[in-house]
């Protein structure tokens, strides 16, 4: 098991490169509204997970062993099929930004889980972070004109519910010894593909004809979104806190108004500019700090090196 405690810390680059991920997932809303078929968010959601999930399996040839199977399966469904087919009907559901504001609430579901399940403890200082991205995102995204749905909102909280209960439980069981990280991640896309299907042929079936723009859109969600991204997703969840994982979901909105901007032509307004200021504050806040005891151990153990270091010297030429 792979607690925060025990987990490898991750450096500036690891932060950074795991940040991309939600910040590619921010695009999903104007890639589902401008090139999907319309209401389907069943046929989306498979089309974006079993492909890439088939493709890592054939490249890895290794299935789960033992425990392995139904953790996989429980991941997929966190991870991949519960949470792709919330978010898109939230996305359906509710313009981009909002959607983007409900998802959100995320890290304060995996303080409340990484507390109760990895031990981890709650500080004040990550109390106030998750206030203020919520409060970042807001100003970033709510407007006068922002219309609410219920069946969208709820599927937004939900599916922030999904995604950081499976950050949470990945960090906690980590991955098998011996098996790659695109195996890994092959494994949770094709269970969470898996569970998709049935559904998805039961309730949307197959659309009647598929268009030069539906494949465009359902390649990149596909190859971008899901093969590249939670191949660094489940990187960075397992080189850094839970919590800070979490955080970096902000960028999502971020990303998600930025290409708004410079795609649809929405204008940047000073209070969305200082919403994003607030968010990239709290994900500073969120990091992890080290402790003095960690801080000045090394400069102890060098000083202990360099004192023997300098009897040996003096040794040598007496």
């Amino acid at each position: 098991m792979n607690g925060d405690a025990s987990a490898p810390a991750g450096g500036l680059g690891t932060t950074l490169l795991t940040a991309c991920v939600p910040a590619v997932w921010g695009t999903t809303y104007l890639v589902t509204t401008e090139l999907l078929p319309p209401d389907r968010p069943l046929l989306a959601s498979l089309v974006r997970a079993l492909p890439a999930g088939l493709i890592l399996l054939l490249v890895g040839r290794e299935l789960p062993r033992g425990i392995w199977w139904w953790r996989a399966l429980v991941l997929g469904v966190l991870n991949i099929g519960a949470f792709f087919y919330l978010l898109f009907v939230a996305a359906y559901h509710l313009p981009g930004g909002v959607a983007a504001l409900v998802g959100a609430v995320q890290p304060v579901f995996v303080l409340l889980l990484s507390a109760a399940v990895l031990g981890s403890r709650i500080r004040m200082l990550q109390v106030f972070a998750c206030l203020l991205g919520l409060g970042g995102v807001a100003l970033l995204v709510l407007r006068p004109d922002a219309a609410l749905d219920a069946v969208g909102v709820s599927a937004g909280l939900l599916g922030a519910a999904c995604m950081g209960t499976g950050v949470v439980f990945t960090k906690r069981w980590g991955k098998p010894d011996g098996v790659g990280l695109l195996t890994f991640t092959g494994w949770q896309l094709t269970a969470g593909g898996l569970v998709l299907l049935p559904v998805t042929l039961l309730d949307e079936g197959l659309p009647d004809a598929v268009t030069g723009s539906n494949l465009l859109g359902f390649s990149y969600l596909s190859i971008i979104g899901a093969l590249i991204a939670y191949a660094v997703w489940f990187r960075g969840i397992s080189r850094l806190p839970a919590l800070t994982v979490s955080f970096l979901s902000l960028a999502s909105p971020l990303a998600a108004t930025v290409l708004g901007w410079l795609a649809v032509g929405e204008d940047l307004s000073l209070q969305q500019l200082a919403g994003a200021a607030v968010i990239v504050a709290a994900v500073v806040l969120a990091q992890p700090r080290p402790s003095r005891h960690t801080a000045t151990a090394p400069r102890r153990s060098e000083e202990t090196t360099t004192s023997d270091s300098v009897a040996s010297l003096g040794g040598d030429i007496r």
